[in-house]
């Protein structure tokens, strides 16, 4: 996920910018996929043809380390291992501690947090139970964003843990920032040889595991090469009185062959707006076609299309610091208080920083070697294949602002709102997210909760039920600031309710009254109901905003359980433990 620290707290933003990883391994020679490897193991697998078992265990918020995972799979496999990929949270401790050869790939989510799918697996290793491991060696692969001040801190905290309990590692950890296709897999072709081969476990039983299951065969299209869809409807949402501009996109999927699922994201690649590009030159004193030393092409084109311009770099904002002799900057960055520098950058981007100096003051090379590379966006899909097959829709809030003496657009929102003529185009590949779906079990009953732009998955979520015909209940809960503006896409849940698809529709508009009221105060309001839908093997979503609304939801769920379920503190922590392990309480959160 990418910080944007500048952007106003109660600015409209939907950037779910969650960094998603696409074609790993290109270029590796040894990267196979799965299916064409005999023997490799997806989830759980081995064969006789490779005695050698190389268990590869992922913690992923959004489907990146898990991408990541069956990647270095495919690449152990054709190295003669029997890789073994699993989920951390699908692994109880004491399976993990009679491992012989671990790989761990794990993303950190927030600010230094575990992933939801690697939380109970921390708890446990990191309590004072957790057995020694002496018999076992590790290696781990850690992705994160420098942008963030916890670095990778979720690998670097499973390292120290996993050496104080007497493992050992066979390679070093390997930190890796948001661009770490070549890296990553360099650490995956050096790390594997050093993994002595065995035929059998330490107490003397020749490895197995079930039977392998076959990967999905890769998209072509990716971060690095982006399917170009055309936008085939942008429409807006919310009313002509609201706060905010929330926007609804379709993307044709034309020839691309891109097939998804209702709870995936679709990556988008922006293009940054020119009015900004132009005054970057103007300030550097340089022009569009000028050949700067460590940009390929024109420097012009790589401000527009490569570079992020928008979000101030940390190496950036130092460097800046150095020259500018501004004494507020000087005494927030130097007296290392994160959330005043925090405080400091929040409404500014990097050409405001820029502007501390005098123009000139740095050269266009030594501006463009702080910058970090241009990412692309996911959003979470607002569709179902079952309903759009040949389109994906999205759900976006067009980030607007204006503040120290400009306006400002989020990178992406305002592209696709303001930047792409009709029928223009825009380069998308898939994010798969596996980990949020549907129950298999049509007669499960499903609550969601999606405040604001929150609602996407849960848009396709009901589609998919309505085209399934399943028999589950669904009960969704939505809100945002005002009904009269705010409401989006009450028609259709009025007519899924009409149909009888959504079986209950809990509303939280918190300006409508004195008193504001969320979602989470509705879910109070309404625990009793929610806590027998519990009870009656319901799973339990959320998409929206981690920061504020995820965690206020989570204690509203803890406190729900615990007073209608009669429960103790801690009898309501293992409850909630159960609903996370069970794959009944899920995320989609940024």
């Amino acid at each position: 996920m990418m910080q944007i620290p500048f952007i106003p707290e109660d600015a409209p933003f939907n950037g779910d910018q969650r960094s998603w990883l696409s074609g790993f391994l290109a270029g590796l020679h040894s990267r196979l996929s799965l299916q064409d490897v005999p023997g490799a193991a997806v989830a759980a697998g081995a064969s006789a043809a490779a005695p050698t078992p190389v268990n590869i265990l992922f913690g992923t918020q959004t489907g990146n380390a898990e991408a990541v995972a069956n990647d270095a799979a495919a690449t152990a496999a054709a190295n003669g291992f029997t890789p073994v990929v699993q989920a951390l949270d699908d692994v109880e401790l004491d399976t993990f501690a009679a491992m012989s050869h671990v790989i761990i790939v794990i993303s950190t989510y927030g600010e230094g947090e575990m992933p939801d799918n690697a939380e109970l697996f921390w708890q446990a290793l990191s309590a004072d139970t957790a057995p020694r491991m002496e018999a076992l060696s590790f290696g781990i692969l850690a992705l994160g964003d420098t942008g963030y001040d916890d670095f990778c801190q979720a690998g670097k905290l499973i390292d120290m843990r996993l050496e104080q309990l007497g493992a050992q590692r066979f390679a070093t950890r390997l930190d890796c920032d948001i661009d770490f296709e070549d890296p990553a897999a360099n650490w995956i072709a050096e790390t594997l040889p050093k993994i002595p081969r065995e035929t059998n476990s330490p107490n003397g039983e020749v490895a197995s595991a079930p039977p392998a299951v076959q990967a999905p065969a890769k998209s072509k299209w990716s971060r690095k090469s982006p399917y170009p869809s055309l936008i085939a409807a942008n429409r807006l949402l919310s009313g002509e009185t609201s706060a905010k501009e929330i926007r609804h996109y379709e993307f044709s999927l034309g020839d691309s062959e891109i097939s998804y699922a209702a709870g995936d994201a679709l990556g988008v690649m922006p293009v940054n707006d020119p009015v900004l590009v132009d005054a970057f030159l103007d300030h550097l004193g340089t022009t569009a076609d000028a050949n700067v030393e460590g940009i390929n092409g024109a420097f012009g084109e790589a401000l527009l299309k490569s570079l992020e311009v928008c979000t101030p770099s940390k190496d950036f904002v130092k460097a800046v610091e150095a020259r500018a002799k501004n004494d507020e900057l000087s005494h927030v960055l130097n007296n290392g208080d994160k959330e005043a520098l925090d405080g400091w950058l929040w409404g500014r981007d990097t050409l405001d920083v820029l502007r501390l100096l005098p123009a000139g003051e740095l050269s266009a090379a030594e501006f463009a070697s702080l910058l970090k590379p241009l990412q692309h966006r996911a959003y979470s899909i607002s569709s179902s294949p079952l309903e759009a097959p040949d389109h994906i829709h999205l759900t976006i809030a067009s980030v607007r602002y204006r503040t120290h003496g400009r306006d400002h657009g989020g990178v992406c929102s305002t592209f696709l709102a303001d930047r792409i003529a009709e029928n223009g185009k825009a380069g998308i590949f898939l994010s798969p997210n596996k980990a949020f779906r549907l129950p298999e079990d049509q007669q499960r009953p499903v609550i969601m909760v999606g405040p604001g732009t929150g609602i996407a998955p849960f848009r396709a979520f009901l589609q998919e039920r309505r085209a399934t015909s399943a028999t589950g209940k669904n009960w969704l809960f939505f809100g945002d600031q005002h009904k009269a503006s705010d409401f989006i896409y009450e028609d259709e849940l009025t007519s899924l309710s009409n149909q009888g698809v959504l079986n209950r529709l809990d509303l939280a508009f918190s300006r409508d009254q004195d008193q504001k009221i969320y979602v989470q105060n509705r879910m109070m309001e309404n625990g009793k109901d929610l806590y027998r839908w519990l009870e009656d093997g319901a799973f339990f979503y959320v998409c929206g905003d981690a920061t504020r609304m995820a965690k206020d939801v989570d204690q509203a769920l803890h406190d729900v359980i615990r007073k209608f379920g009669g429960k103790s503190m801690a009898e309501t922590d293992a409850y909630v433990a159960d609903l996370k392990r069970e794959k009944r309480y899920l995320r989609d959160v940024y």
